[in-house]
């Protein structure tokens, strides 16, 4: 059997889709790498990215709305969004890292440094798609899936990201530092 008209199409509109998902989750990866000089900050960032697909489905699941072309549009456009929170405290800790700052500190610092533009950027993409989440205007059945998937996937990234973020970032840091410490005895060993 094989798939005809509208479900063909249908299928291969999502198919696409998909494909340009992961082409976005895989430029965001280089940006970062370039932007950072790391190949494991981006991975810290990019952390934040599944708890925005929870929480799109779960918005889009609390709507009453299905996983179609225009809610697939709108993760694509939070996998963008969601990555400039985690980039602004990962940013503001390296810095402060450089500063001479230990990595408790400057995640505390940069957590609160961080926070209020976090949550007024945030808040203003929030407030943005509110009307198209609403149904307000013609033709806002069709995008009412996308506002909603990018309101659920903000909500819980932001509250995620400034819990998860950190505590990864703790984590690789640690981690660095005990690979560090294993290369510097097998030297001194020989």
């Amino acid at each position: 059997y094989k798939f005809i008209g509208q479900a063909r199409q249908m299928s291969d509109a999502y198919g696409e889709i998909i494909k340009a998902l992961l082409l976005a989750i895989i430029l965001i990866y280089m940006v970062l790498a370039a932007q950072f000089e790391s190949y494991i900050h981006p991975l810290t960032i990019m952390l934040s990215l599944p708890f925005s697909l929870i929480g799109s489905l779960l918005g889009l699941l609390m709507g009453g709305f299905t996983i179609n072309i225009m809610s697939l549009i709108g993760i694509i456009m939070l996998m963008g969004l969601v990555t400039k929170n985690a980039i602004l405290l990962v940013d503001y800790a390296n810095q402060q890292r450089e500063e001479g700052m230990g990595v408790v500190d400057a995640l505390v610092r940069a957590g609160s440094v961080r926070l209020r533009p976090i949550l007024m950027t945030t808040m203003a993409m929030i407030l943005g798609m509110m009307p198209l989440a609403l149904g307000f205007g013609a033709g806002a059945e069709l995008r009412a899936p996308m506002a909603v998937a990018v309101i659920g996937g903000l909500i819980t990234s932001t509250v995620l990201t400034l819990v998860i973020v950190p505590i990864a970032y703790y984590l690789i840091d640690r981690f660095q530092i005990g690979l560090k410490r294993r290369k510097m005895s097998k030297i001194h060993a020989e």
